[in-house]
């Protein structure tokens, strides 16, 4: 059968689990071919060049090869690069990596490219890896609503969801899973002003939407939070994503 070979891909590694004594299955995150999975044949032997590459949150070059048609659900690794650039994430900002690759992990589609969200998602990754200070809650709600929107599951945000009707810039709305966006009621916890949707529209329609959205996070990231956690979970579905329990988890020692 014909083989074709998708050569010095960049990707990032998502996760990875044992297919043998020796071998690794990735799923990984290719800036031009979109979610792949990827057999490592030999990875955890302890001679192989890619027992120290195949990490998570790393930037690497991937060389794999496709047999037949390519629409088989695995594919052989041949080759990965280390690209370099920053070092691995740690605390809180490691498992905020974890958080985002397992948000891709369950809402990408395999072979499904979105290269300006692969672009979003290695900008985020230097920032965690680097010293963020006050930058950690913005970048997380910037890609949040990046990845959202990238995949077709964010409403219009400067406009009423159900009615279609302006928002109105100072009164409050909310960002609710089944009704979009609506007027905050009295028991809504979480809401932003009209201006302030309009604002993050704005940033997302920008030709660098991910410099502009992370900077309209910046002032509404902790009253994003629960209505962008609440709108992702709805769309994952059950159970809770296990990164987000483990930081509930962590919180409440």
């Amino acid at each position: 059968m014909p083989v074709r070979r998708i050569a010095d891909e960049p990707a990032f590694v998502l996760h990875s689990y044992d297919w043998s004594e020796s071998s690794l299955i990735l799923e990984v995150f290719c800036r031009r071919q979109g979610r792949v999975a990827l057999v490592a044949k030999g990875a955890k032997k302890p001679s192989s060049n890619f027992r120290p590459v195949l990490l998570p949150l790393q930037p690497l070059l991937v060389t794999y090869t496709l047999t037949g048609d390519g629409t088989a659900d695995i594919h052989t690794l041949k080759g990965a690069e280390w690209v370099g650039g920053h070092v691995m994430p740690t605390g809180d900002a490691l498992l905020s990596g974890m958080y985002l690759n397992e948000l891709l992990l369950r809402l990408l589609a395999r072979a499904d490219p979105h290269a300006a969200l692969f672009d979003a998602y290695a900008g985020v990754v230097h920032v965690l890896a680097s010293e963020h200070g006050d930058a950690l809650e913005p970048v997380l709600r910037s890609f949040e609503l990046l990845l959202l929107r990238e995949i077709g599951l964010l409403p219009s945000l400067d406009a009423q969801t159900m009615t279609f009707a302006p928002l109105q810039p100072d009164t409050r709305y909310t960002l609710v899973p089944e009704g979009g966006l609506r007027a905050a009621s009295t028991s809504d916890r979480a809401g932003l002003f009209g201006s302030q949707w309009q604002a993050l529209q704005r940033a997302l329609d920008d030709a660098a939407s991910y410099t502009a959205t992370l900077r309209a996070c910046a002032p509404v990231a902790a009253e994003l939070k629960p209505q962008l956690r609440a709108l992702l979970q709805y769309h994952c579905g059950s159970p809770t994503l296990r990164t987000r329990q483990l930081m509930i988890d962590l919180q409440s020692l």
